[in-house]
C-alpha cells in the first residue's frame, strides 16, 4: 500500500463482508484503487439491469434438464425501456401469453415462473440450479408446466397462477442489483393467486447466489414453505419461515389465528 494511503483502523473487518467499509484515505478523497472499484460495481450493477434475457438459451436448458413442458410468455411491456418506466405493465400478461396460458389445463398445485426481472444476471447464472434442486423436494406435488416470462414483475405470476388453476405461485426472478450483488435471485411465493394481491401475502426467500444463500439452501426453504402454505391455505406474514427448526406442519397450522375454533 502506498504510503500516502492511510489505512483505516478497520480494515481487518473488510474481509467479513463485502460492503464498502475500511476503504482507507489518501489526503482528503478515496485511494483510487477503491473508487475504480466502485466504478466497476456500478457498472456491473447497470449491465444487469439492461442485459436482456437469453430466453433461447434459458428455455433449451429447461427443456433438457427438467420433465415439464416449457411456456414462453411476455408481459405489456412492450421493451425494456418501458418496463423499468411503467411498473404496472410489467404486472400483465400480453394478450398472445394470455391465449397460451388459458388453453392449459388444471387445477394444480404449483405452478412455477421465471422472469428476469432486474437482474437477468442472476436468473441466467442461478434460476436452474435452484428449480433443478427444488423440484425433487416436491416430487410428490402436480407441478404446472415450466413458465419463463420477459419483462415481468413479481405480481405477474398471479395471472399466471390464476390461468394455470395453481393452488400456488412460485416467481423466481433477478432482484434489484447491489453494488454488491449484481446477480441476486428472489423467490416469491404467493397462495391462491389473483390479481391485486398484496406483497404482505407473499413470502420471498432473497439473496439467492453463489456469495449469499445457495441454490440448493433457498431450495430446501422453498419446499418447507410449499408444503406449508398448502397445509395452513395462506402464505405472507402469517406464515413464517421455520423451515431451519422444522416443525410438524401440524404444529404450525395448530398456531394460526382460529385453527381451534
Amino acid at each position: 500500500m502506498s504510503t500516502s494511503i492511510k489505512p483505516d483502523p478497520w480494515q481487518h473487518l473488510a474481509a467479513l463482508t463485502a460492503a464498502r467499509i475500511a476503504l482507507g484515505r489518501s489526503g482528503s478523497s478515496l485511494p483510487t484503487r477503491a473508487v475504480l472499484d466502485f466504478d466497476i460495481a456500478h457498472a456491473l450493477a447497470r449491465d444487469a439491469v439492461h442485459q436482456p434475457l437469453d430466453v433461447g438459451d434459458l428455455t433449451a436448458r429447461c427443456r433438457e434438464q427438467f420433465a415439464l413442458d416449457v411456456i414462453v410468455v411476455h408481459s405489456q411491456a412492450g421493451d425494456r425501456l418501458i418496463y423499468l418506466q411503467r411498473p404496472d405493465l410489467g404486472r400483465r400478461l400480453d394478450q398472445a401469453g394470455v391465449a397460451e396460458l388459458d388453453k392449459r389445463s388444471g387445477p394444480v398445485d404449483l405452478a412455477i415462473v421465471i422472469a428476469d426481472g432486474l437482474s437477468a444476471t442472476a436468473v441466467q447464472a442461478h434460476a436452474l440450479s435452484l428449480v433443478q434442486a427444488l423440484l425433487p423436494l416436491l416430487d410428490d406435488l402436480q407441478v404446472a408446466p415450466l413458465v419463463i416470462a420477459e419483462q415481468g414483475r413479481v405480481a405477474l405470476g398471479d395471472e399466471i397462477g390464476v390461468l394455470l388453476k395453481a393452488s400456488l405461485v412460485l416467481v423466481v426472478l433477478g432482484e434489484r442489483p447491489g453494488l454488491s450483488s449484481p446477480d441476486s435471485l428472489g423467490a416469491y411465493l404467493t397462495f391462491a393467486p389473483q390479481l391485486g394481491r398484496l406483497d404482505a401475502e407473499r413470502n420471498c426467500v432473497s439473496n439467492i447466489r453463489d456469495d449469499g444463500l445457495s441454490p440448493v439452501v433457498a431450495a430446501r426453504k422453498l419446499a418447507w414453505l410449499v408444503r406449508a402454505a398448502l397445509a395452513c391455505r395462506l402464505t405472507g406474514v402469517g406464515l413464517k419461515d421455520e423451515s431451519g427448526e422444522a416443525p410438524p406442519l401440524m404444529a404450525v397450522v395448530s398456531r394460526l389465528p382460529g385453527a381451534n375454533e
